[in-house]
């Protein structure tokens, strides 16, 4: 079985380069409007599928002035009330992932509950609407619709083309249109699993000092299917 080189790549988030399409305009207005000092509104949530972008604009929102938590990592009440101490702005992502602990959840509604009476900013999200989302405080889930909420949504195929156009630039090179409508109609509809082909496609170009082609593309596809590339 082939193994592939890893070659880290270090995402650029920010509203600049963040890709901007149908899907999730309102999304980007919206965080454009809380990160604007200027703005009074000052509360955002937004949802949607996994690689929507929901990351990207939250740690635009974030940047290096308030610090950002997912909770997909493991984090505990003391540590979340720690690293939100003093700061200027609440920003949490993947809510969906928070654990079945009420002194958790009631740590996040309070942290909400302080900076929302202080006029801070709040940007959360998750990949369901607030009041979908599991193990969360009743309070918080009706507070997040005060504010301003957007689901993103890039299930088209011009956004995901757009999306994987902008993967392939987060590694500084061309991928060809004809490579990238393959691995739309080769791929399930899912953002994150354009993402991973689109990896496989460009480690093993790597791993084969070969430029990315359809017919790698095409390679890469029957090797996976056939059990032989991680």
């Amino acid at each position: 079985m082939q193994q592939f080189f890893d070659f880290p790549v270090t995402p650029s988030f920010s509203f600049d380069s963040f890709v901007a399409c149908e899907g999730n305009s309102a999304a980007l207005k919206f965080a454009l409007r809380v990160a604007d000092p200027s703005d009074s509104e000052c509360l955002l949530y937004l949802h949607g599928p996994s690689g929507s972008g929901k990351t990207h604009l939250l740690q635009s929102i974030a940047g290096s002035a308030f610090p950002y938590v997912s909770l997909r990592e493991p984090i505990s009440r003391e540590q979340l009330v720690a690293t939100f101490h003093a700061a200027g702005g609440l920003v949490v992502d993947d809510l969906q992932e928070m654990p079945e602990d009420a002194d958790m959840r009631r740590t996040l509604w309070q942290l909400f509950n302080e900076f929302h009476t202080s006029g801070r900013t709040i940007a959360m999200a998750g990949a369901h609407p607030p009041r979908d989302l599991a193990n969360m405080d009743d309070h918080l889930t009706s507070r997040l619709l005060w504010g301003l909420v957007a689901r993103l949504d890039t299930s088209d195929d011009n956004s995901r083309r757009m999306i994987i156009k902008k993967v392939a630039d987060d590694h500084q090179i061309r991928i060809p249109d004809d490579v990238v409508e393959y691995i739309l109609a080769t791929t399930s509809r899912e953002v994150s699993a354009l993402i991973t082909c689109f990896h496989q496609v460009y480690r093993f170009s790597m791993a084969e000092k070969r430029r990315i082609t359809l017919p790698l593309a095409r390679e890469v596809r029957e090797q996976t299917l056939a059990g032989h590339l991680l």
